[in-house]
């Protein structure tokens, strides 16, 4: 599978890898920000963003595209950083392929099985007309009926787009996501398995991704791991709080 991807600065890499129905477009400032000395990768995960559209839908998958992208492009030790899905694919990528992390930091996820919370989400999104719809604002409008938070709202538009035929479309596979979103959810690994690399878990201090009864799990995983709260953010800590979150990344990189 070949991946999208967008590539900022030179130096020693740091992939990043973007969350549910996002995409490489919601990290442009983090990763011109780090790009000062470090070159930055940014992806769109399979189904998401420009990467193709494919049926198969899961992390493993997700880890081999990973990998292939990495042997193609000869890197060979990279961090890794991933939001949300994206932090999941970055846990299993190193606890698969070791080798190829240097330090791993997951952004506002742990390694757990969650419960459904995205049916507003995705129910406004099946609610938009999308072959029909005349303008992005009946879409704005259609998503703040089924959900209560304009910040959601409006990280969902940033998908929106037209195509050559002038339709609108959306930048993320509807159609093989939801059916496949008990995957997401789920955080399978065999057993005894573990990265022993540094690792950095970054919570937002009003998000509830990162619950203290998760900590055994994540200790269990991730023997050498540490845990900064990045006080005033939620789960999308990048955009709500891109200083104190690029400063905690280049803290950790340079420990």
């Amino acid at each position: 599978m070949k991946l999208n991807y967008k590539i900022y600065g030179d130096g020693f890499p740091i992939i990043i890898m973007h969350g549910l129905l996002g995409s490489l477009d919601n990290w442009q400032t983090v990763a011109k920000s780090l790009a000062e000395d470090k070159m930055i990768i940014t992806l769109d995960l399979r189904n998401h963003g420009r990467s193709m559209h494919v049926t198969e839908f899961n992390y493993q998958v997700m880890v081999d595209d990973l990998l292939s992208f990495l042997e193609e492009k000869q890197i060979f030790k990279a961090h890794i950083l991933g939001h949300s899905m994206g932090g999941k694919v970055a846990m299993h990528f190193a606890l698969q392929h070791a080798a190829f992390v240097e330090k791993l930091i997951v952004a506002d996820i742990a390694p757990v099985t969650y419960s459904a919370h995205h049916q507003d989400v995705f129910a406004g999104l099946l609610a938009v007309p999308i072959n029909v719809i005349q303008s992005r604002q009946e879409a704005e409008q259609i998503l703040g009926k089924y959900i209560g938070e304009n910040d959601v709202v409006q990280f969902l538009m940033k998908a929106l787009y037209r195509k050559d035929d002038n339709q609108f479309a959306w930048r993320f596979n509807l159609d093989d996501i939801i059916p496949q979103y008990e995957n997401i959810l789920g955080f399978e690994v065999q057993e005894g398995i573990s990265f022993e690399g540094k690792t950095l878990f970054l919570s937002g201090e009003t998000s509830n991704y990162i619950k203290d009864s998760y900590r055994d799990k994540m200790q269990e995983l991730f023997p050498n791991l540490g845990l900064q709260t990045i006080l005033g953010a939620g789960h999308w800590l990048h955009s709500q709080k891109p200083k104190e979150f690029i400063e905690n990344v280049k803290q950790f990189i340079k420990e």
